[in-house]
């Protein structure tokens, strides 16, 4: 019997062989572009000092660039960028990938088009090929890269992969383990990440559904992709985490495989015993794709159903990206097609499918899915959150914020898509005829530097609060200390179609939510009357709205209560016996 300490030892040496393997490959396959991304892995006091470094004295716009780019903040870098003139293979080769990975094409190389530009340099058909691929371009990645690099290697598989013309597969009853007849439901969670290395609202619904589903009845428990969180730079001593009971199983081989199939082929073998000690009647797995081709090899071997969880988009959330960055003919792009092939193919596949909302289902069936395959369970709330009822001004007594003021915000990821630009110009418009209008802006993510800046523009400095990434209490009291609610979302599809959470945790602490006018948002906030919606990117519009709110204390308590009303609905307790009854029947 192994020691306990040895064994967490021998786990350390393995992660830390795991991580060593893959850093070399890629150091191996392209250093500076290596270089370049692990850089933004840094600790943030150490890229801020290299960014002070390389912007003393006269650094020059690509140097400036670097220390953008190392701080994220790519829009200053793509903006350095342009003014840079490049001198020498090194610093024209930096310059190209900077502006790559920035989403700029590659500047005077004109590498993201394959525009003439100035002669080649050593590794420039590397950066023409990761640019192409980038876009969307797969088979232009893959005619443009070395043929013998890794590079070249490694876009082959993936392309593969992207074209469905490879699925891992399991000898027959590899994964089968002992279920007796009779048993309650047990599901086995095939997961990207988890609590607690990730916090994001992948992960939140992840563990909320499975918290919900244990509180049910339901056996669980949960596997996450192979080599995580080794894979974020989170090195563990154990093969597992426990969160609130929940138990999160980690995939972690010694080495990774380079190739795509060969990670899928590696990610179902490693699964498959722990689908065999658990025992599930069923396994469940969420977007996106590679998620699904691992379950179902499983799902194939052991006998077992299959549940595919639709939370997004694939294609339209890469699109939501790629527009962020000024690509405006990303739908159009071969990734776009084969991503959306391979997410129809995997929901058409399932034995069953949940997705988040209505608008979602109608997308799905107007897919080819069978609406009878369907199950709705929608984003929901903890019970508790209806329970304390905390008036707006005490909340922001409690967070060290001014109690006076009308004060309106989110508590979200900042990405481009969130449109929170278009909250901070309404809220600068209303500033400007003399109304007390604050903003507070909770989260992080890309679009924070920004937006920071973009507040500093419009005079906002002593009007807009940008606390960061909180704890999940302080999250819900940031909820509380707003008088109203926003989702700006721009009208891009994934907004389109995608419900978020957060505006229900609001309307679960009574406060009312001003929207853009976005099908999956009119579904949760225009239907059910919790809120007002405004056109998305509209700032006049939505200082409108705003203004009505402000100046309407009964309209704002009518709003609450219907929002509080309607998250009573949508409780995850209420959806864990759903999906037991799912369960149930799958199993039958």
């Amino acid at each position: 019997m192994t020691h306990p300490l040895a064994g967490r030892a021998l786990g350390l040496v393995r992660d830390v062989v795991l991580a060593g393997s893959v850093s070399v490959r890629h150091l191996g396959e392209d250093p500076l572009h290596f270089l370049l991304l692990a850089g933004r892995r840094l600790p943030s006091r150490v890229t801020a000092t290299l960014a002070r470094v390389l912007t003393v004295g006269p650094s020059g716009p690509l140097r400036s660039a670097l220390a953008a780019w190392l701080t994220d903040h790519p829009d200053r870098a793509a903006v350095a960028l342009r003014g840079a003139r490049p001198r020498g293979a090194l610093a024209r080769r930096l310059h190209a990938e900077l502006a790559t990975q920035v989403g700029r094409g590659a500047g005077p190389l004109g590498v993201a088009s394959r525009e003439p530009g100035p002669a080649p340099h050593a590794g420039h058909d590397a950066v023409v090929a990761r640019a192409l691929w980038l876009a969307g371009d797969v088979s232009g990645a893959l005619a443009v890269a070395p043929p013998s690099s890794g590079l070249a290697e490694r876009y082959r598989s993936e392309a593969a992969v992207l074209r469905g013309e490879v699925r891992p597969r399991l000898p027959r009853a590899v994964a089968a383990g002992h279920r007796r007849r009779g048993d309650a439901p047990a599901a086995l969670h095939v997961l990207t990440n988890s609590v607690p290395h990730t916090r994001s609202g992948y992960s939140a619904r992840s563990h909320a559904v499975l918290r919900a589903q244990a509180e049910a009845g339901v056996r669980v428990a949960a596997a996450t992709r192979i080599a995580y969180p080794v894979s974020i730079g989170r090195l563990t001593s154990g093969r597992a985490d426990v969160v609130d009971g929940v138990r999160y199983e980690r995939l972690l081989p010694w080495t990774l495989p380079r190739g795509a199939e060969q990670r899928l082929e590696r990610h179902a073998a490693l699964l498959a015993p722990v689908a065999r000690d658990v025992a599930p009647t069923v396994l469940h797995t969420t977007t996106d794709f590679t998620n699904a081709l691992v379950t179902r090899a499983v799902a194939e071997a052991s006998g077992t159903p299959w549940v595919y969880e639709v939370r997004g988009l694939l294609e339209d959330s890469w699109v939501a990206r790629r527009t962020a960055v000024g690509d405006t003919a990303a739908d159009a792009s071969e990734r776009y097609g084969l991503l959306r092939a391979r997410e129809t193919e995997s929901f058409l596949a399932a034995d069953h499918v949940v997705t988040l909302s209505a608008t979602l289902a109608d997308e799905l069936v107007a897919r080819g899915l069978d609406r009878t395959r369907i199950t709705v369970v929608p984003n929901a709330v903890d019970e508790r959150l209806l329970e304390d009822d905390v008036a707006a001004s005490d909340a922001r007594v409690r967070l060290g914020l001014p109690a006076e003021g009308f004060w309106v915000g989110t508590v979200s990821s900042l990405v481009d898509y969130e449109g929170l630009g278009t909250l901070l110009e309404a809220v600068a418009l209303l500033r400007a005829r003399g109304r007390d209008v604050r903003a507070c802006v909770v989260g992080d993510g890309v679009s924070r530097p920004g937006l920071l800046r973009r507040a500093d523009e419009l005079g906002l400095a002593d009007a807009a609060v940008f606390p960061g990434r909180v704890g999940r209490d302080q999250a819900v009291l940031h909820h509380r200390a707003l008088d109203v609610f926003a989702v700006p979302r721009r009208d891009v599809r994934v907004c389109r179609v995608v419900t978020p959470l957060k505006p229900v945790e609001a309307m679960a602490c009574g406060r009312p939510v001003v929207a853009s006018d976005l099908p999956a948002l009119a579904e949760i906030v225009g239907e059910p009357g919790t809120g007002l919606l405004a056109p998305a990117g509209d700032a006049v519009a939505w200082a409108a709205r705003l203004e009505e709110l402000a100046d309407d204390a009964a309209l704002r308590a009518r709003l609450g209560d219907a929002g509080r009303s309607f998250a009573a609905g949508r409780t995850w307790s209420r959806a864990g016996r759903v999906y037991r009854e799912l369960y149930e029947g799958l199993a039958r």
